[in-house]
């Protein structure tokens, strides 16, 4: 066994998200959210699950805050239901929405976890969907107003914000792919809408610099790595166009002010173009305080014509994949932070969200889930190689902390490191919630 020291003040923390967790989807005049909408439509969800109850976090949190004392980490990250704050979008403030998250954010602090905020984790309202969703700029305004009432609620509160979670997800996985709410296939409304949404962004930290909020924010693209599988021009050109989806077309904006030529090129190519006004590109290139890094897979990959949107072909190589079938490539994620510091310089880095989909079942009361605490260990030695070659980490923060619902898959798919029973709502840790603890309060990892 070797040790690997990770530097002091290293942040450790786990995640989740409003729909997937917290249920009680229609109490106290919360609104109805596309993933309502889209969950409730069959066919749509794996076993027709839905999010109405999910893992009862609503009125379990105090519950799962103590599991999260125990694990002993510092920070949390959630995200706030926007249709609880406002059930129509916009209009008028839904004053038991905003208490449930001060009571929720109070107890995390009582108990030393400092909370860490996501203010779009995809729960668009319906009501904002029904007028076009974020293909309508008028979103942008409903979610910059949405915003300035959680900056004022919060302020002294929540330090560190996230105005977005995975863009690509929300614009091109949702309304090209028509894998996630609301389910639309069509590739001039994905990038037409993703970028909406980092003008939204831009929007939301002009907004946060304005009233002077004490803390930091950001927010928090996915990621993937492909490695050419050889080194032929085409596949290279191949892997850049995919992986620039995630990394070039949502952060050049804000780090450089301009989109891609490369992918502008290649959507073109597609029949698809950009469509901005003036003061767009400004707004998105708002200096941010750190960036949120999500990174779960990668692959081998080469050019292949007519493969997909980027003509590009994934090679099976014999990998190990998770539950959810996608490889386990701990050297990506190396690859992907040592990328992004070296085209977008010294950025704060937190590692939002990292892990893995095993459906390991309690047995005697325990879950042995060897394969999630391999993952990890694989993934942990991946970033400390990533601050080993000066890489800004700030802190990592584990999905999931429970098994929760996993959008399109339902509860058929597990990431938590607390094992949740979905008929009695009773959560067990695992044996990776065990192994966490140990780094977490060691500061190191045994591999």
């Amino acid at each position: 066994m070797a040790i690997i020291q990770f530097p002091n003040g290293i942040k450790w923390g786990s995640a989740t998200a409003a729909y997937q967790v917290e249920g009680a989807a229609f109490e106290d005049g919360r609104g109805p959210s596309i993933w309502d909408t889209f969950s409730h439509t069959p066919g749509k969800v794996k076993d027709g699950d839905n999010g109405d109850i999910a893992c009862d976090s609503y009125h379990r949190y105090e519950e799962d805050i103590e599991l999260m004392k125990e694990l002993g980490i510092t920070m949390y990250r959630f995200s706030v239901s926007w249709p609880r704050i406002y059930p129509e979008g916009t209009g008028e403030i839904n004053q038991p929405g905003l208490a449930f998250y001060h009571r929720f954010v109070d107890k995390l602090l009582e108990n030393g976890i400092e909370p860490m905020c996501t203010l779009y984790h995809w729960d668009l309202h319906q009501a904002l969907q029904d007028k076009g969703g974020w293909a309508n700029r008028d979103t942008i305004g409903a979610f910059v107003t949405y915003a300035e009432t959680m900056f004022n609620e919060f302020n002294g509160k929540i330090k560190h914000w996230l105005t977005l979670n995975e863009p690509w997800c929300v614009s091109f996985l949702s309304n090209h792919m028509g894998v996630h709410a609301p389910g639309n296939q069509d590739l001039q409304l994905a990038t037409t809408i993703s970028h909406h949404l980092l003008v939204a962004h831009g929007k939301a930290v002009q907004k946060f610099r304005e009233l002077e909020v004490q803390g930091q924010i950001g927010f928090a693209p996915n990621t993937t790595w492909l490695e050419p599988f050889s080194s032929r021009q085409q596949d290279i050109d191949a892997c850049r166009r995919e992986v620039g989806q995630q990394i070039e077309w949502f952060m050049d904006p804000v780090f450089k002010g301009e989109y891609p030529q490369f992918m502008l090129d290649w959507f073109n190519k597609k029949g698809v173009g950009l469509q901005l006004e003036e003061g767009d590109l400004e707004a998105i290139r708002q200096p941010v305080d750190f960036l949120g890094i999500n990174y779960y897979t990668g692959n081998l990959a080469r050019y292949k014509e007519d493969s997909g949107l980027f003509d590009t072909e994934h090679i099976e190589t014999g990998v190990e994949r998770t539950d959810i079938g996608w490889p386990v490539y701990p050297d990506g994620f190396y690859k992907v932070l040592t990328y992004i510091a070296g085209r977008y310089g010294d950025i704060p880095i937190y590692i939002t969200e990292n892990g893995a989909c095993y459906n390991d079942e309690p047995a005697d009361g325990r879950v042995k889930d060897d394969r999630r605490i391999s993952y990890l260990q694989h993934h942990l030695a991946a970033l400390s190689r990533a601050i080993e070659s000066g890489v800004n980490i700030k802190g990592y923060f584990l999905w999931s902390l429970m098994d929760n619902f996993e959008w399109a898959e339902g509860y058929s798919k597990r990431f938590g490191i607390i094992h949740v029973d979905y008929r009695t709502l009773v959560r067990t840790k695992k044996d990776s919630y065990y192994w966490y603890k140990k780094v977490i309060a060691n500061n190191w990892l045994e591999v």
